[in-house]
């Protein structure tokens, strides 16, 4: 919250339980579980719809490592500029991370995010979110491996239309609602963060085979689908529904959604794909889907793969950062999770011919032999 001031009180009190929130014999800032893991967090992404500029922003509480930490990664072209901040967490109405923090203006439909200028990045920015549609109750992910539940987390999603300004790399962006749309997700659960743990008995790690993601933004309706399927074929977890902008119309579900990616050869990247809706309400839809930009989301950002700065890793009471990657000069970098700008349009149904954009995400975690993949290599070229 902006020109918040940390109030005094005594014992674990904070502000947030002068409000009728709690959900345990607790105060607000103890969480239920003692597991490491517990976090409450975050994402928003603001993409130019025609893929000149992606803007990604994370922020975190980790109450059980006492930490809350930031990332706003800004692509343009090759660019990957970075700035991330960590630092003590203290009341957990303070939203705030070095130069960046997020506002809610009104719960689920208007925030504000705000990274102001800094010496550590030339990365600031002020935008101001609305949401397209209602915010929606994703289905809850839970994964156990050898008795250790290592994912237990809740997620609400959203698309939404962006205005402000985004400054990077000398360049400043003018965002309006007409051309700059994206994603925004509320998280909150168990799943790894911090400094590595050993891994045990569970050496396949917390995640395998294929993780896609895509939130994509019509005139009057999204789409929002997920799949994490494994090398054998079995799913995890699944979604495929249609949610329009009026709120007095209920969600379509649209039955189990299928997948046809084209991987770049030598790489684990897709390069197009169309995603299958066979059973949806009014007739099968196909959905071709035309990537505009990559963000290689683990770089710089704390989503694991550098030792250095993970989600939720204790840094210090405050530290700021900034970090530049480009994409050719940097190529053997290229590793993980991918977050693309994407055009996305439908064929067949009610929707038949419309053109929308948002999210493309996907990671190949271990063999996905579908699409030739094996181990970590890349598809051969």
């Amino acid at each position: 919250m902006s020109g918040f001031t940390e109030p005094q009180a005594h014992g674990s009190l904070s502000s947030w339980d002068d409000f009728p929130v709690h959900q345990a014999s607790e105060t607000v800032r103890h969480v239920t579980t003692g597991d490491r893991n517990f976090y409450d967090r975050y994402y928003f992404n603001c993409h130019a719809n025609d893929g000149s500029a992606f803007l990604i922003f994370g922020l975190g509480q980790y109450p059980n490592l006492a930490v809350q930490d930031a990332f706003a990664c800004v692509v343009s072209g090759d660019d990957h500029r970075v700035v991330r901040a960590s630092r003590e967490l203290g009341d957990r109405m303070d939203t705030s991370v070095g130069p960046m923090r997020v506002e809610v203006i009104r719960p689920l439909h208007e925030l504000r995010i705000v990274c102001e200028p800094n010496e550590f990045s030339d990365i600031s920015f002020d935008l101001h979110w609305v949401g397209s549609i209602p915010a929606f109750e994703e289905p809850r992910q839970y994964v156990r491996r050898y008795g250790r539940t290592v994912f237990d987390s809740m997620r609400l999603a959203q698309t939404g239309r962006w205005s402000g300004t985004i400054s990077s790399g000398g360049t400043t962006f003018d965002v309006t609602p007409d051309g700059w749309w994206g994603t925004r997700d509320r998280s909150w659960g168990i799943r790894p963060v911090g400094e590595e743990e050993p891994m045990g008995i569970r050496t396949e790690g917390q995640m395998k085979g294929m993780w896609n993601y895509a939130p994509m933004q019509f005139d009057d309706h999204s789409i929002l689908y997920i799949v994490n399927e494994h090398d054998d074929g079995t799913r995890e977890l699944e979604e495929a529904v249609r949610i329009w902008n009026d709120p007095d119309r209920d969600p379509d579900w649209l039955g189990r959604p299928e997948h046809d990616a084209v991987i770049t050869p030598g790489t684990r990247r897709i390069e197009s794909s169309t995603l299958s809706f066979p059973d949806a309400p009014g007739g099968s839809v196909d959905i071709e889907v035309q990537p505009l930009m990559d963000c290689w989301l683990m770089l710089g950002t704390g989503y694991g793969i550098e030792p250095d700065w993970r989600h939720g890793m204790y840094q210090g009471p405050l530290v700021v950062q900034g970090v530049e990657i480009d994409y050719q000069r940097d190529a053997e970098r290229l590793f993980g999770l991918v977050d693309q700008v994407a055009r996305f349009t439908q064929k067949g149904g009610a929707g038949d011919g419309s053109v929308g954009f948002g999210l493309h995400e996907f990671f190949f975690i271990g063999d996905f032999s579908r699409y030739g993949l094996t181990g970590w290599d890349p598809l051969p070229a």
